[in-house]
């Protein structure tokens, strides 16, 4: 073998190593430690109060690190200078935007303000509610025939009930955004 080919394997070598020993890269890893990594990297401030702070944190883990969801309920998603797929080294969200919604996907298809209603209800929707969707793809308010069609909910769907109340916890936490984004 040659040493460019060693030293490529070195460096694929090192790199998968680097990925396994991950925070948060391993089966193993408990419950607090998403819940401590959840808190540190919510993108906005929290509000915890009369809500199950471990909850939250965990939401915020499945939300933010794993569910990708300001991508589709973000509009705009990243703030300037903080979009790492422009190439930014970090990454900074616009707080006013966070899962509010607004992101258009052509025709009528637009993405829902999940942040919490007047009530503190994410999107209006009882917990009730928010795991029917999750679970079937309908929302309750649409025609009984209508899919969300760009919502994920077929892996949704496969969640546990406690990871699902969770994220709902964490969207009862964030700020509320009432600006109407959609039509």
């Amino acid at each position: 073998m040659t040493i460019g080919g060693l030293v490529k394997r070195g460096l694929v070598a090192a790199t998968m190593a680097l990925m396994v020993q991950a925070p948060g890269a391993h089966a193993a890893d408990s419950d607090d430690a998403r819940i401590a990594q959840g808190l540190k990297i919510a993108p906005v401030p929290l509000k915890m109060t009369g809500l199950n702070k471990n909850q939250v944190g965990l939401g915020s883990y499945l939300v933010s690190a794993i569910g990708g969801c300001s991508g589709c309920h973000s509009n705009p998603e990243f703030a300037p200078g903080g979009n790492p797929f422009a190439g930014d080294p970090t990454t900074k969200i616009v707080p006013s935007a966070y899962l509010a919604g607004g992101v258009f996907f052509g025709g009528t298809l637009c993405s829902a303000n999940i942040t919490p209603d007047k009530n503190g209800l994410p999107d209006g929707l009882t917990f009730t509610h928010f795991v029917y969707a999750l679970r079937t793809g309908h929302d309750f308010r649409e025609k009984p025939k209508d899919l969300l069609e760009l919502m994920p909910w077929p892996t949704f769907r496969n969640m546990t009930n406690s990871d699902l109340a969770a994220i709902y916890e964490y969207l009862r936490a964030i700020p509320s955004n009432t600006e109407p984004k959609c039509p």
